[in-house]
């Protein structure tokens, strides 16, 4: 049975910086799962920012949506795992779900039951947007709160939860 490492933090709080070096800590090769879309110049920079960050024994695995099943065949024969981040892939479920909550929570507890299963330990990072202002709009609102149900889900199931503040890791449990 596999680790499960929750991270979460608000934007620019170090949490990705964190994750990256905790996963590298462990031994081998490392994967990076970027469920980011690259859609402007602005992503494409930030996207070129994280892989300098990363050293050569790190692999990519690029996959917006399905993830779990994607896993099951990538995740052998690394040291660990970091998915960054969960917020991502949730909008990307999002909105590839036409907005239905039902099928986007599915998919994270099929990501949640694959980990068991995995010999690996994974490391997700993911936003904590509920500390903010309130949304103005309705599609706002809801994805925020979407978010906070997966993260109230990946940080119960989770072997260990951190949130990270202006940098500073502090253990939740």
């Amino acid at each position: 049975m596999a680790k499960m490492v929750y991270i979460t933090g608000g934007a620019r709080s170090g949490k990705s910086s964190y994750a990256q070096q905790l996963v590298e800590e462990h031994p081998g090769k490392l994967l990076y799962i970027a469920p980011a879309r690259v859609e402007d110049d602005e992503m494409a920079e930030r996207v070129a920012r994280h892989q300098q960050a990363r050293e050569e024994r790190w692999q990519l695995l690029e996959e917006p949506l399905w993830l779990a099943e994607c896993l099951e065949t990538s995740a052998a024969g690394h040291g660990a795992l970091l998915l960054d981040c969960v917020t991502l892939w949730l909008t990307n479920l999002y909105f590839h779900l036409e907005e239905k909550q039902g099928p986007v929570l599915a998919e994270v507890d099929r990501l949640i039951e694959l980990v068991w299963q995995l010999e690996e330990p994974l490391y997700l990072v993911s936003n904590e947007l509920g500390s903010g202002i309130v949304p103005e709009n309705r599609l706002a609102r809801r994805f925020r709160d979407l978010a906070g149900i997966v993260n109230q889900r990946l940080a119960a199931a989770a072997d260990e939860a951190w949130l990270v503040v202006s940098g500073l890791p502090i253990k939740l449990k």
